[in-house]
């Protein structure tokens, strides 16, 4: 019988603290490091990932909206947090809870000028976002302008950092189009550096950043998903180890007849003699439906089991014909031997969409060493 009870979501801490050294190694240590706990920390625990790292001594940590952001306050972590993609509606929200807003836009610069204004502070440091080639949000040389002119006209806030984005730093094939996107952030954050008379940090690595383009580490580097050692970055640096592990338990066993249905819509029909295990997971939890009739599989003793039917809201139905098993035994959605990428991809997206997918109710398991 397995060790594991019910669906859980297994959080290796001492992956990420490998993980964490492992890549402040690859920089010069005047380098800071930025860890991204966005999403819930990638479908983790953005509170427990961002407490073991502000012990590991992170220097920024980021999510992607305010309320990631007040979540992470509320359950005390001190350690300074950047909202990569925040929303005017939230400034007040962001200057309360001392939060800093990486801003992409004109618009967005003069709404929390406003903000801060409307607070009666000054100087709150902000980080300006460049757009070097992504093309997703950020200032270009078309309004540089008029983003210097801003700046320089209000005491209300000072820049922090000014950051941009690698779209393809993990593809050899593209490191032309990289070199062009460190050359052109160069290019604009010289221009606004002139122009202020100061220099704020500049960061612009992503984990293969990191692992790629020494020449990007600028003054600060961030990581996300390479903390967690999933997608593209683990699969292209073994080093990196990840650090969740799904697993759940098979609850029954059924044995079908030739032409006898499982689940809903009876969307399998047994061709022959079949032997079904059903699983304590579904839609509910983050296993979406593009997982049902042989889209999907799980780890059983070390085989694969294909997971048979429409996945339901609270449960999967997985062919067990070929395995030796029984009720009780456990169950890999995904660990450090049966990665997430690979799970993903058969079933034709990302590990990251997986990832991001499990929710709250499952339940989150911490692993550290004493």
């Amino acid at each position: 019988m397995s060790s594991v009870q019910e669906t859980v979501l297994e959080i290796n801490l001492n992956h990420l603290t490998h993980n964490f050294e492992y890549l402040k190694s690859k920089v010069d240590p005047k380098v800071k490091m930025l860890a991204v706990v966005k999403a819930s920390g990638y479908g983790s625990d953005a509170v427990i990932i961002a407490k073991h790292l502000e012990k590991l001594k992170v220097d920024y940590l980021a999510v992607a909206y305010a309320a990631e952001g007040i979540t992470l306050r509320k359950a005390g972590i001190k350690t300074p947090v950047l909202v990569l993609h925040p929303q005017p509606v939230n400034f007040s929200k962001i200057i309360e809870y001392h939060l800093t807003p990486s801003i992409y836009s004109i618009r967005t610069l003069h709404e929390f000028i406003s903000s801060v204004t409307l607070a009666k502070q000054q100087q709150y440091p902000v980080h300006l976002k460049m757009n070097s080639g992504l093309n997703r949000i950020g200032f270009g040389k078309n309004n540089l302008e008029t983003l210097i002119k801003t700046i320089k006209a209000t005491p209300a806030i000072k820049v922090e950092a000014l950051l941009s984005h690698l779209a393809a730093s993990e593809d050899n094939l593209e490191k032309e189009f990289t070199f062009d996107q460190i050359k052109v952030f160069k290019e604009l954050a010289n221009q606004i550096i002139n122009s202020i008379g100061y220099t704020p940090i500049l960061h612009q690595s992503n984990t293969s950043g990191i692992l790629n383009y020494p020449e990007a580490h600028f003054d600060m580097v961030r990581s996300g998903i390479g903390l967690y050692g999933y997608g593209n970055d683990a699969k292209f640096d073994q080093h990196l180890k990840p650090i969740a592990s799904l697993k759940s338990v098979i609850s029954q066993i059924h044995e079908l007849q030739k032409g006898e249905s499982v689940g809903y819509n009876r969307a399998f029909i047994a061709k022959e003699f079949t032997r079904k295990a059903t699983i304590p997971i579904g839609h509910a939890d983050g296993i979406s439906r593009q997982y049902g009739n042989k889209n999907g599989f799980v780890i059983i003793n070390n085989k694969k089991a294909y997971i048979v039917g429409n996945v339901c809201m609270d449960m999967i139905m997985v062919d067990i014909t070929t395995i030796d098993c029984q009720e009780g035994d456990e169950v890999i959605f995904f660990d450090p031997k049966h990665s997430a990428a690979q799970v993903a991809e058969y079933s034709g997206t990302i590990s990251y969409e997986l990832l991001t997918a499990i929710s709250p109710r499952v339940k989150r398991l911490v692993i550290e060493d004493n």
